[in-house]
This record gives structure tokens, C-alpha cells and sequence, in this order.
């Protein structure tokens, strides 16, 4: 059977650290609209999902499809679980896989989500994502980037926002000439009926340590697909990150247009 794809764009506006982030301007367009007309490109069946009548307002405006959820959730998991049930009255139609795309990366680049589809090309995959070589130390030790440990199949073995494996005797610097560490890329497709059940799980004892979701879906027994990419995405979470973007506007404009 033939999969069918369903893309979500969860999108919150009452983010901590920049209230209102999903509808800043970006290059004269809100910040969602960039990321829904680029997944939108690919994904006949693509739609936003928020709790927030705000954002809603502005996608209908755009010509985008909305998907209302509830405030409760404590997750864009979350959140995609509700939309696509919603998803499959609303579309009349039955998806296999789900996309979660992150609403706050505007550029986006599309071979990025053909990668993460091409994942489920594999009947058993059931939850694939991202990840990408690290390249400097300081990313390397950077809390807020976490790393993913695979294995020899490319599965996600673990992942922390500490760097695994521990070199012992060799200092810290010297990490990355020794071995080959991956941070993740926040791109998630599930199969439905995966998602349905990863999100009726208790919060674990990893996921509490290292507040990454995805640890609990590891330590009850998925397996987590990877797929690497050399592309570096520039999301823009906080008001510092938009200012940085907007002051290079010559480089992003062009990756608009080119991408």
C-alpha cells in the first residue's frame, strides 16, 4: 500500500521566549506562511496546527489550511496527534505517515522533508528523523543542540544534550577528531498509528533528566530511523535570532527565491 502523506506545522503563540514568533515578519510574509508554502510545495495535504485564533486568522488569510487543538499540550507531538485525527474528517482521507515540520524555520529546505520521506520507502520504519555531523567543539558542547547516538543501521541509539561517547584522557577539544558526533535536526515524521500510541506514554525517567521527548519513545521500544543531511537550518526562536536574519537579508532572500 502506498503511503500517504499528512504535513503539520504545529505553531504556538505564547512561546516563552518571543511571544508571537509564528506570525513576526519575515521578508514582508509572517514567519509561518514561509514555513507552510515551502512544505505545502511537497505535501498536497499539509496544514497548520495551533490553539491560538490569532495565528489561525492569519493562515486563512494566506490561504492556508488550519487545524484548531487543544491549549493542553505539552508537545508539537502532542498537538500533531490531535490534528491528525481532525486531519483525517477534515481531508476525508486516511494518512500511513505524518510530518512535523518546526513552524519557526522559514528556510527550510525541501530536500530535507524528500529525505524524511523517502525514510518510509521501508515498511518498518516507524519514526524517522534528522541529524547532521558536528563540525565545531563549541557546538559540540552546547546543551541546547542535543547529540543522537546511532548504531550500525542508522537507528537512534540515544539521545543527550551532552556529548556520547566520553573520551576518556583526551581532552574535550580534541573530541571531534576522534570520533564522528551527530546532533539532531527537529524534523519528525511517525506512521499514525505510532504516534498515536508514543503520545499515550507516561513521561520517562531519561526524558525527565534530559527534557528531550524523544527518549521515551526509545525506552518503551521504537525505533527512532535517521537519515543524515549536510544542510545547516537556521530557525529563528528568539527576537536576537530574527534580528540576525533580518541583517543579513541578502543571503536569505536569495535562499528564498533559490530554494
Amino acid at each position: 500500500m502506498q503511503n500517504a502523506f499528512l504535513a503539520l506545522i504545529p505553531a504556538r503563540y505564547a512561546s516563552t521566549r518571543f511571544p508571537g514568533k509564528p506570525l513576526v515578519d519575515v521578508f514582508g510574509k509572517p514567519m509561518i506562511q514561509h514555513v507552510y508554502e515551502r512544505v505545502s510545495a511537497l505535501f498536497p495535504f499539509c496544514a497548520v496546527a495551533t490553539d491560538d485564533h490569532r495565528i489561525e486568522e492569519v493562515v486563512r488569510g494566506f490561504g492556508g489550511t488550519v487545524i484548531m487543538t487543544s491549549p493542553e499540550h505539552q508537545s508539537g507531538t502532542d498537538r500533531c496527534a490531535e490534528a491528525a485525527r481532525k486531519a483525517e474528517e477534515s481531508f476525508n482521507q486516511s494518512f500511513q505517515v505524518v510530518i512535523n515540520v518546526q513552524g519557526d524555520e522559514p528556510f527550510i529546505d525541501t530536500t530535507q522533508l524528500e529525505q524524511i520521506k523517502e525514510a518510509f520507502q521501508n515498511p518498518k520504519t516507524q519514526i524517522a528523523t534528522l541529524i547532521k555531523p558536528i563540525e565545531s567543539p563549541v557546538e559540540l558542547i552546547d546543551p541546547n543542540k542535543p547529540k543522537v547516538v546511532i548504531n550500525s543501521r542508522n537507528e537512534a541509539i540515544y539521545f543527550s544534550r551532552h556529548p556520547i561517547p566520553y573520551q576518556r584522557g583526551v581532552p574535550v577539544e580534541q573530541w571531534l577528531e576522534n570520533h564522528r558526533y551527530f546532533k539532531h535536526i527537529g524534523l519528525y515524521a511517525y506512521r499514525t498509528d505510532v504516534l498515536e500510541k508514543i503520545t499515550q506514554l507516561p513521561v520517562s525517567s531519561l526524558e525527565k533528566a534530559e527534557s528531550l521527548e524523544q527518549l521515551r519513545w526509545i525506552e518503551n521500544g521504537y525505533i527512532i530511523q535517521t537519515s543524515q543531511t549536510t544542510i545547516e537550518n537556521i530557525s529563528i526562536d528568539t527576537p536576537a535570532d530574527l534580528e540576525l536574519v533580518l541583517k543579513n537579508s541578502e543571503i536569505w532572500i536569495k535562499h528564498i527565491f533559490i530554494h
